[in-house]
């Protein structure tokens, strides 16, 4: 007797962006050549759809339940992660391979995302890769803790303060006056902080004046977070705060079965 198939875990979410980003959606449902495979919730996904919509390129917005993995998203992405995106009726993926082809592929579109100096281009290059590599598995190590977190906060923590010693002095975003690829690299987490204050306890990030000798350098991220809360392809991209909550609690309590979550259990990095 064949056995009935059980449905992934994380699968109950709610089935389509809101708010603002239900109004994003609605404008981008016509049939283009590019086309973005999609799940509102997924930071990952909010930096290709940010690129997207920073360089207002026509693309065709797909939602998809990647834990549902549609045989349309299989057959572009064996893995059946988002965000996938159809180019030509060719497939990418991973989400910073995705975002720097956008800039590449539609160079007169809209903004450059890219620094006008070769060594700028290069330092971010190291430093996208940087966001990656640690300062996600580390913001997944906090949310995924279970009992004390004071460890991962001070880890998490001082990554954010090591970001921001690297940006320019004067701002607001990373490189200056004008954002780059890399402030929509690290945006998607940073408008997410708030799952700490709601799960775990707070981030305690210093609040102005009681930073001591870290009083410029937090003073400098709170200046860029402002900047990057305020930006309207981030606002636009954001579904309401209530339709998050279902989703980072399995995180916060350690039961989330996506990717990134069995890879944090497991003490790697992004898969």
């Amino acid at each position: 007797m064949s056995q009935t198939k059980q449905p992934h875990p994380d699968a109950e979410l709610h089935p389509e962006a809101t708010g603002l980003a239900k109004q994003t959606v609605s404008q981008h449902t016509q049939t283009q050549d590019l086309k973005l495979y999609s799940g509102w919730f997924c930071p990952f996904v909010q930096r290709a759809w940010l690129v997207l919509e920073e360089k207002k390129i026509p693309y065709e917005y797909i939602e998809v339940n990647p834990y549902h993995k549609p045989a349309s998203l299989l057959s572009l992405n064996p893995r059946g992660l988002v965000p996938t995106l159809q180019y030509d009726n060719k497939p990418l993926y991973e989400s910073t391979v995705i975002c720097q082809f956008l800039e590449e592929a539609y160079p007169e579109h809209g903004v450059s995302l890219l620094p006008k100096d070769v060594y700028d281009r290069a330092r971010m290059r190291i430093w996208i890769d940087w966001i990656t590599s640690r300062c996600i598995p580390s913001y997944h190590r906090f949310l995924q803790k279970q009992g004390e977190v004071d460890a991962e906060r001070r880890e998490f923590l001082g990554l954010l303060k090591e970001f921001a010693k690297e940006m320019d002095e004067s701002g607001p975003y990373f490189f200056g006056a004008e954002p780059k690829m890399i402030d929509f690299m690290l945006a998607p987490w940073a408008v997410r902080l708030w799952v700490f204050d709601h799960y775990k306890g707070g981030l305690n990030m210093p609040k102005e004046g009681e930073a001591g000798e870290d009083e410029k350098i937090w003073k400098r991220w709170r200046t860029w977070a402002s900047a990057i809360e305020e930006r309207d392809s981030v606002k636009n991209t954001l579904s309401e705060r209530q339709h998050y909550l279902q989703i980072y609690q399995r995180y916060a309590d350690d039961k989330a079965q996506s990717e990134m979550a069995k890879a944090t259990r497991g003490g790697r990095g992004v898969p």
